[in-house]
């Protein structure tokens, strides 16, 4: 496929090539009433390694679209998720080859004969297997697929829930593959006697033969032996071990990448100040590590971002808070913030936005005027009258929730004295609440809280002229 992505047509949905890779999202309301998703990336077991990272990138990029509020589930033949396989009833249809190469079986037809492996007891886990005698044994259920007729075998040491999807999954193949225009044969295991099914069965393989003993697991029923778990920061690509006797919360920080590695399952867990770019290069960094671990056809990997974590990651630390998720305008900040960074800024953090308490419009205003030495008591008139030249002294008494408030703001024309400033100062009472600035500050903060209309005159000499 290259570097392509192509769109499957829904009467596809289900049927996945071996040497493709698949993006597949999935939405559902979830109990706070908001949209879930869920994005999983399907890799086959012949995928080249080009396609896995292109798929890793895509399904970041379709998370960083859905708000970076995806689960994220990488997906490995043979070892998928139940929850991913409960998406595809009754089953997922695993075929040999490539999409773009291979066009074996249109959807309304069949030219030769596959045989499938069926095992699972919740979800039905089918997958293509050599048309040989020797692919049969006693543990699971077989499906053997002709153009004619479809066959359910059945190993007598398989579970009646493992028959009962086989069986689904063989109607499904009927419907899809053969138009409804197709027989149904179902052999037991060991049961030959006047059964002519069994017969045309087993003919299809030159005749019957006994199938050997299953193999014991290699476990021998003794418990698998766990792996200790390991945590690690990503760091341009590079994995820097986290030591820790017990992993805390407090460790993952939000504009980082981390990898928690449990043996049977690695979580990919994503700090959301972090760029798109950098969650790329953390997804392409678990790609390499569970190559380079042997592990890319096995155990389940999750990848997340911080405030969307699954219950089983959180599982790992000694202490989780339960109210961890940021608010939606926190974590924006943060963004800003990370942003800017990346881009070389020297940012402090955003501060909180605390909204200004607003101060009642209809208390009284008195204003003194402040010149040569003398504090003189100004009209009503005079009051929205404040000269550049001259030093004045504001009191404002409102009335709030019961409660007597007085506020006073010294005014300092920017062509004062300063000597007149210092007088203003020496004039007030300690228990005086100042608001000190220039005057171009105390015009608009005036304005804003007290609510008057002030004039702003040239010197002192217009006020004496006027006078």
């Amino acid at each position: 496929m290259g570097t392509n992505v192509v769109p499957i047509a829904k009467s596809l949905h289900g049927k996945f090539y071996t040497g493709n890779c698949y993006i597949i999202l999935h939405t559902a309301e979830v109990k706070s009433g908001t949209r879930g998703h869920n994005v999983h990336y399907w890799i086959g077991e012949e995928a080249t390694e080009e396609d896995c990272l292109m798929a890793s990138d895509k399904a970041v990029e379709l998370d960083a679209a859905l708000g970076s509020h995806a689960i994220q589930y990488r997906e490995t033949q043979g070892e998928e998720s139940d929850k991913f396989l409960s998406y595809f009833r009754p089953c997922i249809i695993p075929v040999q080859g490539s999409f773009s190469s291979h066009w074996r079986r249109t959807g309304d037809e069949c030219d030769g004969t596959m045989m499938f492996r069926c095992e699972g007891e919740h979800v039905a886990r089918l997958r293509e297997v050599k048309f040989s005698r020797s692919s049969l044994d006693h543990k699971a259920a077989f499906i053997v697929d002709t153009p004619s007729k479809i066959f359910l075998f059945s190993g007598y040491n398989s579970c009646v829930q493992t028959r009962a999807m086989a069986l689904d999954v063989i109607k499904h193949l009927r419907e899809t593959q053969h138009c409804g225009r197709c027989d149904i044969g179902i052999i037991d295991d060991g049961k030959l006697a006047g059964d002519s099914d069994a017969g045309e069965f087993w003919n299809l393989f030159g005749g019957y033969a006994p199938i050997p003993r299953d193999v014991p697991d290699a476990d021998n029923g003794e418990p698998m032996a766990t792996s200790p778990t390991k945590l690690f920061w990503i760091n341009k690509r590079n994995l820097v071990p986290m030591e820790a006797h017990f992993l805390e919360r407090e460790m993952l920080k939000s504009d980082r990448s981390y990898i928690l590695d449990c043996g049977a399952e690695i979580f990919l867990w994503i700090g959301m100040t972090t760029l798109v770019s950098e969650r790329k290069t953390s997804a392409t960094t678990l790609e390499e590590y569970v190559h380079l671990q042997g592990r890319s056809s096995i155990g389940h990997t999750v990848i997340m971002t911080e405030g969307h974590e699954v219950a089983d990651f959180k599982l790992h630390f000694q202490h989780w808070p339960k109210n961890g998720v940021q608010k939606l305008h926190e974590a924006g900040r943060e963004k800003v913030a990370a942003i800017f960074k990346h881009q070389g800024y020297d940012v402090a953090e955003i501060p909180d936005d605390k909204p200004r308490q607003l101060i009642s419009s209809n208390g009284c205003l008195k204003v003194w005027l402040v010149d040569r030495g003398c504090v003189t008591l100004l009209c009503t008139e005079e009051q929205e009258q404040l000269y550049n030249g001259d030093c004045y002294i504001i009191q404002y008494s409102y009335a709030e929730d019961g409660k007597d408030y007085q506020l006073f703001l010294a005014w300092f024309g920017q062509d004062s004295v300063q000597v007149y400033s210092l007088l203003v100062l020496s004039k007030s009472r300690h228990s005086f609440i100042f608001s000190l600035a220039k005057e171009h500050f105390h015009q608009s903060e005036i304005k804003a809280i007290i609510n008057i209309a002030i004039m702003v005159y040239e010197s002192r000499l217009m006020r004496v002229a006027l006078g």
